[in-house]
């Protein structure tokens, strides 16, 4: 560390000191050309442009009041659907008493159950007859009578008998003849059969079908249940054993079951019912035995009496769990739900399956989640965990937050874009709102300034329990992070009394490579050592992997825990007695002057490392193993992590604070202001898409945007693929790129033929976009076969939660009036629709046969994954996704484009004689590549 961290310090104080000397000049200089062009545009004629801009807020607000309606009709469809459910009498009972019972709830449920299992088991017979068909047409065709041993005869007999038995049954059952009346059966006043109860369950309409809550819930499990199975890392050791995936699962059918001995049904509903007891009574014991439980009666006339509270908590304390659970029981979700935002979606999942144990009902019910794509919530949900982006989303339709009685602003220290925005607009509401209830809460002791922030409001401390901690740092800097962590967990496993292992890294790669590598040195050891349990933790996990992480370790063996810094303070792991820290983290860097965001690997801060270390000491004494230097803690390490709201990207935030009638984002009330060049970059980028207009009002295609979760370059190149007819293809390109990372796998021991899959895809030109495209539609042309990303090296987890994000985009685009439109072949208009959104991101190969950046002249590089890195001669314009550093500024997810689409999409920003071709000039070949 002590050989990087100067030199990276020294250079983002050069860059932030330039970046202060002319901040005054640019925002002048913005402010002044802005002005000039308004003045142009009123003596030219700005009547007629004024008359466009007025013409369009009347569209955007027509647009608005069009997804109020929808969103009334349908509150309304579903309390209809709900009501039509019910006869007279149980009617005029709901009116009195506002809900039905849950036993009337659970026959419906069990109705419909059983009317869906029928469906389903005529329609696995009619399967099962197709397959034995097929199976005896193929034996016929390929081989007749000949060649056939009697094994193989005996089979082909089988399925003929096997088969002339189901035609024989299908035929009976339409033979005429007399059938028993059944009791569910209706007829008319002339004694006709109208309709039997079991077909009142089936739905042959192709319209629009609304769901109960219950069969919406068990599409969503069932969907979680299929996301199993998760590939190694990108270079997989060839002996390592490969984990079973079961998304092609075999079905059973119970036939019978095997009779007990001097057993009841009564004996089997008990022991079923105390083992239920049981359990929920282990899990009431350890929430009175955390540290919150003392507390309870003070936090809860804390709330009663306040409006607005700060509860600072250690990490463990049980603040995350219990107070929802506490709010709730004493009657605060009788008025409105209660919520919850985490700024971690692995967190927000956990922590709600958590919370649903303890309340003994489902996940999904009483108890739900809201996260980016994943919405596990119901009209019965009281307690809602949710992501703070998520939270920040419903303002959009919820500005008032009416729904809500109580909103916990969780782990509000590691203050993220989000968290420091909601502060603004929570302080606002509830400052009109006195009947909602805010609860700031904060694993840190540094709850003074949300305080002052919050008018001053009471802080209420809740002490949790902390063991020693003995802190050891190296002698001298490691040059190798990742592999000085894999040293020490090993070092520690064969050294060490028992006890689990917490290993900070940077991200998923780090953490999958440490994975393969800590499983070939430990099979090498073979019996010599103790079983040692490799547990990895990171947000794009299955969740059934997930939850191994808080698994009890078995007696005799040790685990060893792989994470991010989502283990700071967002979770608890029990039995950790060992924390090795690496000192790193990944940062979302910005630099407005540039315009780039990158992600980037950078020393954490010593608030951090104190974090991290205290996860050492939550059961018993413990020791933190610090793979840096005491010196490089003390001068080398930023006493706290500056906000993220200082550092990013403020676009997308902008965006969404403009749909919420938010103007003047100067004087908004942030707890730590943004830099205003970054804030004037973001307004600068959304009047080039054309979100807002020259008044700084959100026009209505910013409207549009701002409906979907996206970045709002994408947002735009969704929007603008209705225009060039291509918007299927475009939704299955932006649903691949959020899991572009995680796509292919490449094992050692068959790189070449996973490198060959890969460029198969890219056949036909087009670039990255166009090949991810070919991979979702091959796989969609295959049934979704899981076999079929074995074959061509594809990681199937990513490509069904690509169908998931696909599935819900598409929807949105219902929602915002995009039309549907679809042209397999045009990939040129796919390649102009993704332009019209990045045309920011565009850069050109100059002379030396280096690509820069067209405003800021920045020398970027091809990423080495790209299919564009294998062609002779690089295109002369490209169209980047997102910039990636690492030893060089690397484009990733690149597409060719010519270089006169700029001035047709982007007239405004991009002039004719930028984009000039000279296509007389010979342009380099194999010298743009990347090394």
């Amino acid at each position: 560390m002590t050989s990087r961290k100067p030199e990276k310090r020294k250079q983002r104080r050069t860059r932030e000191n330039d970046d202060d000397d002319d901040s005054e000049e640019y925002q002048v200089g913005a402010a002044l050309s802005a002005y000039k062009k308004q003045k142009e545009q009123g003596a030219a004629g700005g009547d007629a442009a004024d008359d466009k801009v007025d013409d369009d807020q009347v569209a955007k607000e027509a647009f608005e009041e069009r997804l109020r309606a929808k969103d009334e009709e349908f509150r309304n469809r579903r309390k209809k659907f709900k009501e039509e459910s019910l006869d007279a009498n149980e009617i005029r009972e709901l009116a009195t008493r506002g809900a039905v019972s849950d036993k009337q709830r659970d026959e419906r449920l069990d109705e419909i159950k059983l009317a869906q299992r029928r469906k389903y088991l005529e329609q696995r017979e009619e399967k099962l007859k197709k397959l034995v068909e097929s199976s005896i047409k193929d034996e016929h065709l390929l081989f007749g009578d000949e060649n056939l041993t009697e094994k193989e005869r005996k089979q082909l007999e089988l399925n003929e008998t096997i088969l002339a038995i189901q035609k024989a049954k299908a035929k009976g059952d339409k033979t005429l003849g007399y059938q028993i009346p059944d009791a569910a059966d209706q007829y008319d006043e002339n004694g006709d059969r109208v309709v039997k109860k079991d077909e009142l369950y089936d739905d042959d309409d192709d319209e629009e079908e609304v769901k109960t809550e219950q069969e919406r819930w068990e599409e969503t499990q069932l969907k979680n249940a299929t996301r199993q199975g998760l590939y190694g890392a990108k270079d997989r050791a060839p002996d390592e054993t490969f984990e079973f995936e079961f998304d092609d699962q075999i079905e059973f059918i119970s036939q019978r079951l095997m009779a007990g001995e001097n057993v009841t049904p009564a004996d089997i509903k008990d022991a079923r019912k105390a083992a239920d007891e049981h359990k929920h009574l282990d899990m009431q014991e350890s929430r009175k035995r955390l540290p919150i439980y003392a507390y309870r009666d003070v936090l809860l006339e804390a709330v009663r009496d306040h409006q607005v509270i700060i509860m600072v908590g250690e990490t463990g304390s049980g603040k995350t769990t219990q107070v929802p659970q506490y709010l709730h029981e004493v009657g605060y979700s009788q008025v409105g739900k209660i919520g919850c935002t985490q700024p971690r979606r692995v967190a927000a999942m956990s922590v709600a399956a958590r919370v649903a144990q303890e309340m003994n009902c489902k996940l999904g019910n009483e108890v739900g989640y809201s996260i980016r794509f994943e919405d596990c919530t119901s009209d019965k949900t009281v307690v809602k965990y949710m992501t703070d982006g998520m939270l920040l989303r419903e303002f959009l339709t919820e500005p008032d937050l009416k729904s809500y009685s109580v909103m916990i602003i969780d782990e509000a220290h590691e203050r993220t874009l989000s968290t420091d925005i909601l502060f603004g607009l929570i302080k606002d509401i509830s400052r009109y709102r006195s009947d909602l209830k805010v609860i700031i809460a904060s694993a840190t002791l540094d709850a003074e300034k949300f305080s002052v922030y919050f008018d001053n409001c009471p802080i209420v401390k809740i002490p949790g329990r902390m063991f020693p901690v003995d802190i050891l740092y190296t002698r001298a800097p490691e040059a190798d992070y990742l592999d000085a962590a894999i040293v020490t967990v090993l070092q520690l496993h064969i050294t060490q009394p028992l006890g689990d292992i917490l290993v900070f890294l940077t991200g998923q790669e780090e953490i999958e490579t440490a994975e393969e590598m800590l499983l070939f040195r430990t099979r090498g050891l073979g019996s010599r050592i103790r079983e040692l349990l490799i547990r990895p933790i990171y947000s794009t996990l299955p969740s059934e992997r997930q939850a191994q992480v808080f698994e009890t370790t078995p007696p005799g063996a040790r685990k060893v825990v792989l994470g991010t810094n989502i283990a700071e303070t967002s979770l608890t792991i029990p039995g950790i007695c060992y924390v090795i820290d690496a000192g790193f983290c990944k940062q979302t860097n910005y630099n407005p002057h540039t315009g780039m965001e990158s992600l980037l690997v950078m020393p954490i801060s010593q608030a951090m490392a104190n974090q991290r270390a205290g996860r050492a000491g939550r059961t018993e004494p413990g020791k933190c193993f610090r793979l840096y230097t005491a010196w490089s803690y003390q001068h080398e390490l930023d006493e706290t992590t500056v906000p993220e709201i200082q550092r990013t990207n403020l676009t997308s935030v902008v965006l969404l604070m403009k749909s919420l009638g938010i103007n003047d984002l100067l004087h908004f009330d942030f707890m730590d202001p943004p830099p205003e060049k970054s804030l004037i970059r973001a307004l600068e980028q959304l009047y080039a898409l054309s979100a807002l207009n020259d008044r700084g009002e959100l026009t209505k295609l910013g409207r549009r945007m701002a409906e979907f979760p996206l970045d709002p370059m994408m947002s735009k190149a969704l929007l603008a693929s209705e225009t060039y007819g291509v918007v299927e293809q475009v939704l299955t390109v932006c649903a691949m790129l959020s899991v572009n990372n995680t796509i292919f796998y490449r094992p050692k021991d068959k790189a070449v033929h996973a490198d060959n899959a890969r460029l198969n895809f890219a056949r036909g030109g087009g670039g990255d976009h166009i090949s991810l495209m070919n991979v979702y539609n091959q796989w969609a042309e295959t049934q979704y076969s899981t076999q079929w990303t074995y074959e061509n090296f594809v990681v199937a987890r990513a490509l069904k939660t690509a169908r998931d994000v696909r599935d819900q985009l598409a929807a949105l685009c219902d929602r915002v009036e995009i039309e549907k439109s679809s042209n397999e072949q045009n990939t040129e208009g796919v390649r102009k629709a993704l332009c019209a959104g990045y045309f920011y991101n565009t850069a050109k190969l100059d002379s030396s046969g280096a690509y820069k950046t067209i405003k800021q002249t920045h020398t970027v590089h091809i990423h080495p994954s790209s299919v564009l890195i294998k062609l002779e001669e690089m295109p002369r314009w490209v169209v980047y996704h997102e910039l990636a550093f690492t030893s060089k500024e690397y484009m990733r997810q690149v597409i060719p484009i010519k270089g006169e689409w700029l001035v047709e999409i982007a007239p405004h920003y991009y002039k004719a004689r930028e984009v000039e071709d000279s296509t007389n000039k010979k342009m380099p070949k194999l010298i743009g590549r990347a090394s």
